[in-house]
Protein backbone atom coordinates (compact mmCIF):
# COMPACT_ATOMS: atom_id res chain seq x y z
CA UNK A 1 0.00 0.00 0.00
CA UNK A 2 1.32 3.28 -1.44
CA UNK A 3 0.20 6.97 0.09
CA UNK A 4 -2.26 9.05 -1.95
CA UNK A 5 0.86 11.45 -2.98
CA UNK A 6 3.04 8.76 -4.19
CA UNK A 7 -0.17 6.73 -6.28
CA UNK A 8 -0.24 10.66 -7.70
CA UNK A 9 3.48 10.95 -8.93
CA UNK A 10 3.30 7.08 -10.61
CA UNK A 11 -0.12 8.13 -11.96
CA UNK A 12 0.97 11.58 -13.55
CA UNK A 13 4.58 10.85 -14.51
CA UNK A 14 4.27 8.92 -17.77
CA UNK A 15 1.40 11.19 -19.11
CA UNK A 16 1.65 13.47 -21.94
CA UNK A 17 -0.75 16.06 -23.23
CA UNK A 18 -3.03 15.23 -25.71
CA UNK A 19 -2.35 16.20 -29.48
CA UNK A 20 -4.45 19.46 -30.42
CA UNK A 21 -7.00 20.00 -32.63
CA UNK A 22 -8.75 22.91 -34.39
CA UNK A 23 -12.17 24.06 -33.01
CA UNK A 24 -14.96 26.70 -34.09
CA UNK A 25 -14.74 29.66 -31.09
CA UNK A 26 -18.46 28.92 -31.28
CA UNK A 27 -17.97 25.15 -30.18
CA UNK A 28 -14.99 26.05 -27.92
CA UNK A 29 -16.82 26.29 -24.39
CA UNK A 30 -15.32 23.70 -21.76
CA UNK A 31 -12.52 22.78 -24.19
CA UNK A 32 -9.18 23.39 -23.16
CA UNK A 33 -6.50 25.70 -24.87
CA UNK A 34 -3.37 23.96 -26.43
CA UNK A 35 -1.47 27.04 -27.09
CA UNK A 36 -0.98 30.21 -25.94
CA UNK A 37 -3.20 33.01 -27.80
CA UNK A 38 -1.51 36.36 -28.53
CA UNK A 39 -3.70 39.49 -30.18
CA UNK A 40 -4.12 39.86 -33.39
CA UNK A 41 -4.89 44.01 -33.17
CA UNK A 42 -5.26 45.84 -30.12
CA UNK A 43 -8.35 46.36 -27.64
CA UNK A 44 -9.85 48.68 -27.95
CA UNK A 45 -8.18 49.19 -31.50
CA UNK A 46 -8.97 53.12 -32.18
CA UNK A 47 -9.48 56.20 -29.41
CA UNK A 48 -12.85 56.24 -28.46
CA UNK A 49 -15.41 58.46 -26.83
CA UNK A 50 -16.43 56.72 -23.18
CA UNK A 51 -19.81 58.91 -22.99
CA UNK A 52 -21.96 60.64 -24.99
CA UNK A 53 -20.73 64.49 -25.51
CA UNK A 54 -18.23 66.64 -27.56
CA UNK A 55 -14.98 65.89 -28.91
CA UNK A 56 -12.39 68.63 -29.05
CA UNK A 57 -8.96 69.50 -28.71
CA UNK A 58 -8.44 69.95 -24.72
CA UNK A 59 -5.66 73.16 -23.66
CA UNK A 60 -5.62 76.46 -22.88
CA UNK A 61 -8.72 77.43 -24.42
CA UNK A 62 -11.22 74.35 -23.23
CA UNK A 63 -11.25 76.15 -19.51
CA UNK A 64 -14.71 76.30 -17.89
CA UNK A 65 -17.33 78.39 -18.74
CA UNK A 66 -15.00 78.60 -22.70
CA UNK A 67 -17.67 78.67 -25.75
CA UNK A 68 -16.85 76.14 -28.82
CA UNK A 69 -18.72 76.02 -31.83
CA UNK A 70 -19.87 72.41 -33.16
CA UNK A 71 -19.62 71.06 -36.48
CA UNK A 72 -20.51 67.46 -37.19
CA UNK A 73 -21.80 64.28 -35.10
CA UNK A 74 -20.62 60.87 -34.82
CA UNK A 75 -22.36 57.92 -34.03
CA UNK A 76 -20.57 54.25 -33.07
CA UNK A 77 -19.27 52.90 -36.56
CA UNK A 78 -19.29 56.27 -39.18
CA UNK A 79 -17.09 56.67 -40.75
CA UNK A 80 -14.64 59.65 -39.14
CA UNK A 81 -13.62 62.69 -41.27
CA UNK A 82 -10.17 63.93 -41.88
CA UNK A 83 -8.12 65.81 -39.02
CA UNK A 84 -10.57 68.79 -37.42
CA UNK A 85 -9.92 71.21 -34.79
CA UNK A 86 -13.53 72.36 -34.02
CA UNK A 87 -15.60 70.80 -31.34
CA UNK A 88 -17.66 67.96 -32.27
CA UNK A 89 -20.59 66.04 -31.25
CA UNK A 90 -19.83 62.17 -30.52
CA UNK A 91 -21.34 59.46 -29.05
CA UNK A 92 -20.55 56.30 -26.53
CA UNK A 93 -17.85 54.18 -29.03
CA UNK A 94 -17.39 56.53 -31.57
CA UNK A 95 -14.02 57.20 -33.25
CA UNK A 96 -12.05 60.11 -32.55
CA UNK A 97 -11.38 62.35 -35.11
CA UNK A 98 -7.82 63.03 -35.79
CA UNK A 99 -6.90 66.61 -34.20
CA UNK A 100 -9.24 65.83 -31.04
CA UNK A 101 -8.25 64.53 -27.91
CA UNK A 102 -11.02 64.56 -25.23
CA UNK A 103 -14.60 63.99 -24.84
CA UNK A 104 -17.09 66.62 -22.55
CA UNK A 105 -19.78 64.75 -21.02
CA UNK A 106 -22.79 66.14 -22.78
CA UNK A 107 -24.60 66.89 -19.01
CA UNK A 108 -21.34 68.89 -18.47
CA UNK A 109 -22.10 71.73 -21.08
CA UNK A 110 -24.90 74.05 -22.08
CA UNK A 111 -26.17 74.00 -25.41
CA UNK A 112 -26.28 78.04 -26.79
CA UNK A 113 -27.37 77.40 -30.11
CA UNK A 114 -28.79 74.37 -32.25
CA UNK A 115 -30.44 73.87 -35.68
CA UNK A 116 -34.28 73.62 -36.10
CA UNK A 117 -33.60 69.62 -35.97
CA UNK A 118 -31.84 69.70 -32.32
CA UNK A 119 -28.43 69.00 -33.27
CA UNK A 120 -25.71 71.62 -31.21
CA UNK A 121 -24.29 74.52 -33.12
CA UNK A 122 -22.22 76.21 -30.43
CA UNK A 123 -21.78 75.13 -26.54
CA UNK A 124 -20.35 76.43 -23.27
CA UNK A 125 -18.10 73.82 -21.12
CA UNK A 126 -19.10 73.78 -17.67
CA UNK A 127 -16.05 72.50 -16.58
CA UNK A 128 -11.91 72.61 -17.19
CA UNK A 129 -11.28 69.73 -20.09
CA UNK A 130 -7.76 68.44 -19.88
CA UNK A 131 -6.41 65.79 -22.98
CA UNK A 132 -7.38 61.98 -22.28
CA UNK A 133 -10.44 62.88 -20.60
CA UNK A 134 -13.26 60.26 -21.41
CA UNK A 135 -11.67 58.78 -23.85
CA UNK A 136 -10.45 55.04 -24.14
CA UNK A 137 -7.15 54.82 -25.98
CA UNK A 138 -5.84 52.57 -28.41
CA UNK A 139 -4.58 49.27 -26.82
CA UNK A 140 -5.66 50.18 -23.17
CA UNK A 141 -7.22 46.93 -22.26
CA UNK A 142 -5.24 44.65 -24.82
CA UNK A 143 -2.03 45.55 -26.72
CA UNK A 144 -1.07 43.91 -29.98
CA UNK A 145 0.68 40.82 -29.85
CA UNK A 146 -0.01 40.18 -26.11
CA UNK A 147 0.13 37.08 -24.84
CA UNK A 148 -3.90 37.09 -23.73
CA UNK A 149 -4.54 33.43 -22.46
CA UNK A 150 -2.57 30.69 -21.70
CA UNK A 151 -2.01 26.91 -22.78
CA UNK A 152 -4.49 25.28 -20.64
CA UNK A 153 -7.23 27.72 -20.00
CA UNK A 154 -10.64 26.36 -20.01
CA UNK A 155 -12.95 28.19 -22.46
CA UNK A 156 -15.57 29.99 -20.57
CA UNK A 157 -18.10 32.41 -21.47
CA UNK A 158 -15.30 35.21 -20.47
CA UNK A 159 -12.90 34.08 -22.57
CA UNK A 160 -15.27 33.72 -25.60
CA UNK A 161 -16.21 37.26 -25.05
CA UNK A 162 -12.38 38.29 -25.05
CA UNK A 163 -11.84 36.23 -28.17
CA UNK A 164 -14.85 37.42 -29.92
CA UNK A 165 -13.69 40.98 -29.37
CA UNK A 166 -10.40 40.27 -30.66
CA UNK A 167 -11.67 38.92 -34.06
CA UNK A 168 -10.78 35.05 -33.55
CA UNK A 169 -13.13 32.78 -34.44
CA UNK A 170 -10.89 29.53 -34.32
CA UNK A 171 -8.57 28.14 -32.11
CA UNK A 172 -6.62 25.25 -31.06
CA UNK A 173 -7.22 23.30 -28.28
CA UNK A 174 -7.19 19.71 -26.73
CA UNK A 175 -8.68 17.07 -28.10
CA UNK A 176 -10.73 15.70 -25.60
CA UNK A 177 -9.55 12.45 -23.72
CA UNK A 178 -11.31 9.49 -24.99
CA UNK A 179 -12.32 7.14 -22.09
CA UNK A 180 -14.06 3.52 -21.63
CA UNK A 181 -16.26 2.45 -18.31
CA UNK A 182 -16.86 -0.77 -17.30
CA UNK A 183 -18.86 -1.71 -14.20
CA UNK A 184 -18.70 -5.39 -13.06
CA UNK A 185 -20.96 -7.13 -11.22
CA UNK A 186 -23.62 -9.32 -12.13
CA UNK A 187 -25.81 -8.43 -9.49
CA UNK A 188 -25.89 -4.48 -11.45
CA UNK A 189 -29.42 -3.91 -13.59
CA UNK A 190 -28.76 -1.59 -16.67
CA UNK A 191 -30.90 -0.50 -19.65
CA UNK A 192 -34.66 0.13 -19.60
CA UNK A 193 -35.88 0.16 -16.10
CA UNK A 194 -37.35 -3.32 -14.95
CA UNK A 195 -38.05 -4.84 -11.22
CA UNK A 196 -35.15 -6.13 -9.81
CA UNK A 197 -34.45 -9.50 -9.08
CA UNK A 198 -33.82 -11.18 -6.05
CA UNK A 199 -30.20 -9.70 -4.72
CA UNK A 200 -29.97 -7.43 -8.16
CA UNK A 201 -29.55 -3.80 -7.59
CA UNK A 202 -29.42 -0.64 -10.02
CA UNK A 203 -26.55 0.30 -11.37
CA UNK A 204 -25.71 4.01 -9.99
CA UNK A 205 -21.93 4.06 -10.85
CA UNK A 206 -22.06 4.03 -14.80
CA UNK A 207 -24.50 6.93 -15.31
CA UNK A 208 -22.71 8.99 -12.15
CA UNK A 209 -19.07 8.49 -14.56
CA UNK A 210 -20.74 9.04 -17.45
CA UNK A 211 -22.49 12.74 -15.84
CA UNK A 212 -18.72 13.54 -14.23
CA UNK A 213 -16.61 12.42 -17.29
CA UNK A 214 -18.52 14.75 -19.75
CA UNK A 215 -19.44 17.42 -17.34
CA UNK A 216 -15.08 17.33 -17.39
CA UNK A 217 -15.23 17.60 -21.23
CA UNK A 218 -13.94 14.10 -21.89
CA UNK A 219 -15.78 12.09 -24.13
CA UNK A 220 -17.33 8.79 -22.97
CA UNK A 221 -16.79 6.15 -25.96
CA UNK A 222 -18.76 3.53 -24.03
CA UNK A 223 -20.11 2.60 -20.61
CA UNK A 224 -21.07 -1.48 -20.73
CA UNK A 225 -21.62 -3.53 -17.35
CA UNK A 226 -20.14 -6.63 -17.24
CA UNK A 227 -20.67 -9.82 -15.03
CA UNK A 228 -17.61 -11.23 -12.54
CA UNK A 229 -15.94 -13.15 -14.98
CA UNK A 230 -13.00 -12.58 -16.70
CA UNK A 231 -13.74 -13.02 -20.70
CA UNK A 232 -16.78 -10.31 -20.94
CA UNK A 233 -14.04 -8.00 -18.84
CA UNK A 234 -10.88 -8.70 -21.18
CA UNK A 235 -13.61 -8.41 -24.17
CA UNK A 236 -14.42 -5.05 -23.03
CA UNK A 237 -11.09 -3.76 -22.55
CA UNK A 238 -10.50 -4.65 -26.18
CA UNK A 239 -13.03 -2.79 -27.84
CA UNK A 240 -12.30 0.00 -25.55
CA UNK A 241 -8.51 -0.13 -26.93
CA UNK A 242 -9.77 -0.74 -30.44
CA UNK A 243 -11.69 2.38 -30.18
CA UNK A 244 -8.97 3.85 -29.34
CA UNK A 245 -9.46 5.49 -25.44
CA UNK A 246 -6.79 6.73 -23.36
CA UNK A 247 -8.06 5.89 -20.33
CA UNK A 248 -10.42 3.02 -19.02
CA UNK A 249 -12.67 3.39 -15.88
CA UNK A 250 -13.95 0.55 -14.46
CA UNK A 251 -15.51 -0.41 -10.77
CA UNK A 252 -15.40 -3.05 -9.00
CA UNK A 253 -14.08 -6.89 -8.58
CA UNK A 254 -10.37 -4.62 -7.24
CA UNK A 255 -10.07 -6.23 -3.72
CA UNK A 256 -9.37 -9.45 -2.18
CA UNK A 257 -12.35 -11.42 -2.47
CA UNK A 258 -12.66 -14.64 -4.22
CA UNK A 259 -14.97 -13.08 -7.02
CA UNK A 260 -12.02 -9.81 -7.35
CA UNK A 261 -10.50 -11.17 -10.55
CA UNK A 262 -9.34 -7.70 -12.20
CA UNK A 263 -5.82 -7.52 -10.45
CA UNK A 264 -5.22 -10.92 -11.98
CA UNK A 265 -6.98 -10.31 -15.01
CA UNK A 266 -4.95 -7.10 -15.77
CA UNK A 267 -1.66 -9.15 -15.33
CA UNK A 268 -2.37 -11.57 -17.29
CA UNK A 269 -3.33 -9.48 -20.57
CA UNK A 270 0.29 -8.16 -19.82
CA UNK A 271 -0.77 -4.74 -17.99
CA UNK A 272 1.87 -3.26 -16.43
CA UNK A 273 0.73 -2.36 -12.80
CA UNK A 274 1.62 1.45 -12.06
CA UNK A 275 -0.15 0.71 -7.86
CA UNK A 276 -2.59 -1.56 -5.98
CA UNK A 277 -3.95 -0.33 -2.62
CA UNK A 278 -3.46 3.21 -1.82
CA UNK A 279 -3.60 4.81 2.01
CA UNK A 280 -7.04 6.44 1.32
CA UNK A 281 -10.27 5.70 2.80
CA UNK A 282 -12.75 5.25 1.49
CA UNK A 283 -11.27 3.54 -1.87
CA UNK A 284 -8.08 1.77 -0.65
CA UNK A 285 -8.46 -1.19 -3.17
CA UNK A 286 -7.85 1.41 -6.06
CA UNK A 287 -5.53 0.26 -8.99
CA UNK A 288 -3.75 2.04 -11.79
CA UNK A 289 -2.14 -0.19 -14.78
CA UNK A 290 -1.32 0.77 -18.08
CA UNK A 291 -2.24 -1.60 -20.89
CA UNK A 292 0.50 -2.67 -23.55
CA UNK A 293 -1.88 -1.21 -25.84
CA UNK A 294 -1.87 2.18 -24.39
CA UNK A 295 -3.90 3.29 -22.09
CA UNK A 296 -4.21 4.09 -18.90
CA UNK A 297 -6.97 1.55 -16.98
CA UNK A 298 -7.68 3.09 -13.16
CA UNK A 299 -9.54 0.20 -11.38
CA UNK A 300 -12.35 1.40 -8.47
CA UNK A 301 -13.53 -0.15 -5.70
CA UNK A 302 -17.30 -0.62 -6.52
CA UNK A 303 -18.94 1.09 -3.28
CA UNK A 304 -20.43 4.37 -5.06
CA UNK A 305 -18.61 6.59 -2.43
CA UNK A 306 -14.97 4.80 -3.47
CA UNK A 307 -15.94 5.64 -7.05
CA UNK A 308 -16.64 9.18 -6.04
CA UNK A 309 -13.21 9.55 -4.35
CA UNK A 310 -11.50 7.56 -7.40
CA UNK A 311 -13.46 10.00 -9.74
CA UNK A 312 -12.58 13.00 -7.79
CA UNK A 313 -9.05 12.41 -6.37
CA UNK A 314 -7.58 10.22 -9.31
CA UNK A 315 -9.24 10.57 -12.88
CA UNK A 316 -9.43 14.00 -12.63
CA UNK A 317 -5.55 14.86 -12.19
CA UNK A 318 -5.16 12.78 -14.47
CA UNK A 319 -7.17 14.47 -17.12
CA UNK A 320 -5.73 17.58 -16.20
CA UNK A 321 -2.66 16.40 -17.15
CA UNK A 322 -3.80 14.91 -20.36
CA UNK A 323 -5.14 18.91 -20.69
CA UNK A 324 -1.68 20.32 -20.33
CA UNK A 325 -2.94 22.08 -17.09
CA UNK A 326 -1.43 22.52 -13.57
CA UNK A 327 -2.28 21.14 -10.65
CA UNK A 328 -5.21 22.56 -8.65
CA UNK A 329 -5.30 25.28 -6.23
CA UNK A 330 -5.37 23.84 -2.50
CA UNK A 331 -8.45 25.40 -0.92
CA UNK A 332 -8.84 25.45 3.34
CA UNK A 333 -11.79 26.23 5.63
CA UNK A 334 -12.33 25.89 8.98
CA UNK A 335 -13.47 22.88 10.58
CA UNK A 336 -16.75 22.72 12.53
CA UNK A 337 -16.61 19.90 14.13
CA UNK A 338 -14.41 16.95 15.57
CA UNK A 339 -13.01 14.61 13.30
CA UNK A 340 -11.63 11.44 14.69
CA UNK A 341 -9.48 9.48 11.59
CA UNK A 342 -7.20 6.27 11.46
CA UNK A 343 -3.81 7.58 11.22
CA UNK A 344 -1.94 6.36 7.98
CA UNK A 345 -5.10 7.31 5.80
CA UNK A 346 -6.17 9.72 4.08
CA UNK A 347 -9.61 10.37 4.64
CA UNK A 348 -12.10 12.11 1.85
CA UNK A 349 -15.60 13.60 4.16
CA UNK A 350 -18.61 14.68 2.60
CA UNK A 351 -19.37 18.07 3.63
CA UNK A 352 -21.37 21.07 4.16
CA UNK A 353 -19.93 24.40 3.64
CA UNK A 354 -21.23 28.05 4.74
CA UNK A 355 -19.61 31.34 5.63
CA UNK A 356 -20.04 32.18 9.57
CA UNK A 357 -20.48 36.07 10.73
CA UNK A 358 -17.12 36.97 10.05
CA UNK A 359 -17.36 35.78 6.29
CA UNK A 360 -15.08 32.70 7.42
CA UNK A 361 -15.50 29.45 5.40
CA UNK A 362 -16.39 26.04 7.29
CA UNK A 363 -17.03 22.95 6.98
CA UNK A 364 -18.99 20.26 8.52
CA UNK A 365 -18.80 16.94 7.93
CA UNK A 366 -21.87 15.21 7.13
CA UNK A 367 -23.32 12.57 9.52
CA UNK A 368 -23.89 8.71 7.79
CA UNK A 369 -20.19 9.04 5.94
CA UNK A 370 -20.42 5.35 5.43
CA UNK A 371 -19.17 4.62 2.00
CA UNK A 372 -22.41 2.58 0.58
CA UNK A 373 -24.10 5.87 1.46
CA UNK A 374 -25.31 7.89 -1.72
CA UNK A 375 -28.10 10.35 -0.43
CA UNK A 376 -24.99 12.45 1.90
CA UNK A 377 -23.25 12.70 -1.04
CA UNK A 378 -25.91 14.21 -2.77
CA UNK A 379 -26.11 16.76 0.06
CA UNK A 380 -23.20 17.74 0.29
CA UNK A 381 -21.38 20.57 -0.82
CA UNK A 382 -17.83 19.66 -1.05
CA UNK A 383 -15.03 17.00 0.26
CA UNK A 384 -13.04 17.61 3.80
CA UNK A 385 -9.38 16.37 3.44
CA UNK A 386 -7.98 14.76 6.27
CA UNK A 387 -4.24 13.98 6.07
CA UNK A 388 -3.58 10.34 7.35
CA UNK A 389 -0.40 11.74 9.54
CA UNK A 390 -2.97 12.55 12.51
CA UNK A 391 -5.86 10.91 14.11
CA UNK A 392 -7.43 13.66 15.84
CA UNK A 393 -8.84 17.01 13.89
CA UNK A 394 -10.13 19.72 16.92
CA UNK A 395 -12.78 21.89 15.64
CA UNK A 396 -11.40 24.85 14.46
CA UNK A 397 -8.75 23.73 12.86
CA UNK A 398 -7.93 24.51 9.15
CA UNK A 399 -8.29 21.12 6.74
CA UNK A 400 -8.19 21.15 3.10
CA UNK A 401 -11.32 21.33 1.22
CA UNK A 402 -11.87 20.19 -2.67
CA UNK A 403 -15.13 20.91 -4.72
CA UNK A 404 -17.12 17.63 -5.10
CA UNK A 405 -16.69 17.11 -8.94
CA UNK A 406 -14.26 16.40 -11.51
CA UNK A 407 -14.31 19.90 -13.66
CA UNK A 408 -13.90 21.64 -10.12
CA UNK A 409 -14.05 25.60 -10.92
CA UNK A 410 -16.19 26.77 -7.73
CA UNK A 411 -17.56 24.98 -4.87
CA UNK A 412 -20.88 25.51 -3.60
CA UNK A 413 -21.71 27.12 -0.08
CA UNK A 414 -24.85 25.95 1.86
CA UNK A 415 -26.80 28.04 4.38
CA UNK A 416 -25.62 28.80 7.54
CA UNK A 417 -27.00 26.25 9.42
CA UNK A 418 -24.75 23.30 7.30
CA UNK A 419 -27.62 21.04 6.60
CA UNK A 420 -29.45 22.88 4.25
CA UNK A 421 -29.02 22.19 0.21
CA UNK A 422 -30.23 25.65 -1.68
CA UNK A 423 -26.94 26.96 -1.94
CA UNK A 424 -27.40 30.27 -2.07
CA UNK A 425 -24.01 31.63 -3.11
CA UNK A 426 -20.81 30.23 -4.46
CA UNK A 427 -16.94 29.97 -3.46
CA UNK A 428 -14.91 30.53 -6.70
CA UNK A 429 -11.42 30.07 -6.88
CA UNK A 430 -8.09 30.51 -9.07
CA UNK A 431 -6.32 28.13 -11.60
CA UNK A 432 -3.69 29.15 -11.58
CA UNK A 433 -2.55 28.48 -7.72
CA UNK A 434 -0.26 25.13 -8.21
CA UNK A 435 -1.64 22.16 -5.94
Amino acid sequence: MISYREAIERLLAPLSVLPSESCALADAGGRVLADTLTSPLALPSFDHAAMDGYALKAGASTGGGSEHPVRGSLAAGDAVPGARSSACEIMTGARLPDGLDAVVAVERTDVLQAQPDGTPRRIRLLDDVTPGQNVRRTGSDVSRGASVLAAGTVIEPAQIMLLAALGITRLAVVRRPRVAIICTGKELQTGAPSPLRDGQIHNSNGPYLVAELRRADAEVVSCVTVDDTVHPYVAALERAVEAGVDMVVSTGAVSMGRHDFVPDTLRQVGARLLFHKVAIRPGKPLLAARLHAGPLVLALPGTPMAVAVGARFFVAPVLRAMAGQGGEPVLHATLASAQHSKPGLRHFLRAALWLDEQGRLQARPLDRQEPFRIQPFAHADAWVVLDGHAGDFASGMQVEIASLGLAATSLSIGAATGGRTDRPSRCAFSRDEPR
